[in-house]
């Protein structure tokens, strides 16, 4: 069983990926800097447990809440679904396919047959399009492949795991309302919330108090790591390349911001975007400090991480802050 016509070129973030796909194929065309935009996607955490080689840096929030605010923005009809069972979550699937709808699916990537990199991660998501008697047909990021398949088995075992980020056979598909939608004042109070959410978090460890916090702590990190040469680089490439669009997803954010001026005459977007144009290359520096300093086991590299990010936990104040009279 497949279903026709589903894609989206390009796709760089897993989550906005499958649901640019699931809209294409309702008749929505946004870009994935819009999506993710109005999604209030952006955001920091600094995670850590005793577990974990080195802390987490993730610059977005929770998992499928940008799906979930883009339905709120635009009106969509968004039938999301959870459940313990492994038996009715496979109905979902099928119900919606024979529909000829593509689903989303919340999953953890570990098991997926075409994932190189073996790395847990629980609030993976894609969208799927068709099923033969061994493979499912999916959609992820053009990092992952785009058009893949993965075994049925293994896509249960992806379905089924629990953990960190992990959700309950999460599937979701999504009905769009008649004519296109009215971005101006969805893309102003989608800047707000984020605005909003980034400039007072309920935890130290979230949004620019979550920076700050990192700025102490990451000058640490090689005395932390069990192996800095493994531990360190991987921690950077999940920042720079593991499906954020780059710098920990300011790159996609600034992108959202020059596209919102182009649609919305408001000096206060266009002023953000070019303190956002500033910061993103910021991440990206941050990242390779830490790359190298895993590398080389050199201190001198994390501690210039730390200053890098001290100067950004006030450079994302000071944008949000002038975003949040957007």
């Amino acid at each position: 069983m497949i279903v026709e016509n589903v894609a989206f070129p390009g796709g760089r973030h897993c989550e906005t990926t499958a649901l640019g796909a699931l809209l294409r194929h309702a008749g929505v065309e946004l870009s994935e800097p819009m999506l993710f935009g109005l999604g209030a996607g952006l955001g920091f955490v600094y995670w850590d447990a005793k577990a974990m080689a080195v802390p987490f840096l993730g610059g977005r929030t929770k998992p499928l809440e940008i799906v979930r605010t883009v339905g709120d923005r635009l009106g969509l009809t968004l039938d999301v679904r959870e459940t313990g069972s492994s038996g009715k979550a496979w109905q979902h699937v099928e119900e919606a396919l024979a529909g000829g709808r593509p689903i989303g699916l919340q999953l953890d990537s570990y098991h997926l047959d075409y994932f190189t990199t073996k790395v847990h991660f629980g609030g993976h998501t894609v969208a799927m399009y068709g099923y033969d008697d061994t493979h499912a047909y999916l959609l992820d990021t053009a990092q992952q492949g785009g058009a893949v398949t993965t075994t049925l088995a293994s896509l249960a075992r992806a379905r089924a795991e629990r953990g960190p980020m992990t959700a309950r056979h999460l599937s979701f598909t999504i009905a769009a309302p008649t004519g296109p939608p009215d971005l101006g004042d969805a893309i102003r109070a989608a800047v707000r919330d984020n605005a909003h959410a980034f400039l007072h978090p309920p935890i130290a460890n979230l949004g620019h108090r979550g920076i700050a916090k990192a700025a102490r702590l990451v000058p640490g990190w090689l005395d932390r790591a069990h192996d800095p040469s493994h531990d360190l680089p991987l921690a950077a490439t999940l920042m720079e390349r593991g499906g954020t669009g780059g710098a920990l997803f300011r790159a996609m954010y600034r992108d959202f911001l020059a596209e919102s001026a182009e649609i919305v005459d408001d000096a206060t977007i266009r002023r953000g975007h070019q303190m956002y144009a500033a910061i993103a290359p910021l991440w990206t520096e941050v990242a390779a400090h830490i790359t190298a300093a895993g590398q080389t086991g050199e201190a001198a590299h994390l501690a210039r991480a730390g200053a890098i990010l001290t100067d950004l936990a006030e450079r994302e104040r000071q944008a949000m802050e002038t975003l949040s009279h957007a």
